[in-house]
């Protein structure tokens, strides 16, 4: 079913339904990040991106944090080298998953928690949840995409104020601002990303998979360039559909149409 041990610090588990958990586990320390930890995150989103049982992955923590950032006991450590390696960046390895991320943010998100928070395609968050990018009180420089990816998630004016005063943006502020997709209570944050995983996996897997790729990568370019992104894929698409897809196709439209159908 998953990672066998109670001391693994970063936990997976595989539904049969088709949806992969990964749980930050280190609850006594606030979900703090250590060198390996941040290795088996990268790598538990590679494993899980290939993972043909796989349809959808949920991010979590356990205990009262979602990540709390580096442990910073080991700052050089992790810090001084940083993360050159793209195979054990959890960030990189989370932008070229190609399957859906869906952030269970069950408590505080802080600083590097905020940049893998940043990172998910979806985020529910509990009441009383916060991200607080603490980079500039401590003297550290973003390379997880914050200082990029807040500016263009809430605007600059409020991503200048999160990130240069250090003071906490709640859940319930980054909903209003479009961050955060759903704020509900603590003991229901998992259940509501599990019901949205639900939701997504209904779909067609291969177009559920098509689409991300192609929100996620026109947000990079200009909405001119992003367009014409949509239409070369679009057309690429078509072109390499067959009759037999086309005909599946309109199975299923017509079996949506019937009177029978609860949808």
């Amino acid at each position: 079913m998953g990672a066998s041990s109670p001391e693994k610090l970063i936990v997976v588990t595989r539904d049969p339904a088709g949806v992969g958990t990964i749980t930050i586990n280190r609850p006594k320390f606030l979900n703090s990040l250590t060198r390996t930890m941040m290795e088996d995150l990268a790598k538990s989103f590679k494993e899980l991106g290939k993972d043909k049982s796989v349809r959808v992955i949920i991010l979590t923590g356990a205990g009262r944090a979602f990540c709390s950032g580096v442990d910073l006991t080991a700052a050089q450590q992790v810090l001084k080298g940083d993360v050159k390696d793209p195979e054990v960046d959890p960030v990189i390895q989370m932008d070229q998953c190609p399957k859906p991320i869906i952030g269970a943010i069950n408590g505080f998100a802080i600083t590097a928690g905020f940049e893998i928070a940043l990172a998910c395609d979806i985020l529910v968050a509990a009441k009383g949840a916060a991200f607080i990018d603490t980079h500039a009180r401590f003297g550290i420089f973003p390379s997880w995409g914050l200082s990029q990816k807040l500016a263009r998630f809430i605007g600059p004016n409020k991503a200048r104020e999160v990130s240069l005063t250090a003071m906490p943006l709640s859940a319930e502020e980054a909903e209003k601002l479009g961050l955060v997709n759903y704020v509900v209570e603590p003991d229901e944050v998992l259940k509501k990303a599990r019901q949205l995983a639900g939701a997504i996996m209904k779909n067609s897997q291969d177009m559920v998979l098509r689409y991300k790729s192609v929100i996620n990568d026109g947000y990079k370019l200009d909405l001119r360039q992003g367009l014409a992104m949509e239409k070369e894929r679009g057309h690429k698409y078509y072109d390499g559909m067959t009759l037999e897809q086309f005909k599946k196709m309109q199975e299923f439209i017509a079996g949506r149409k019937k009177p029978s159908s609860k949808m």
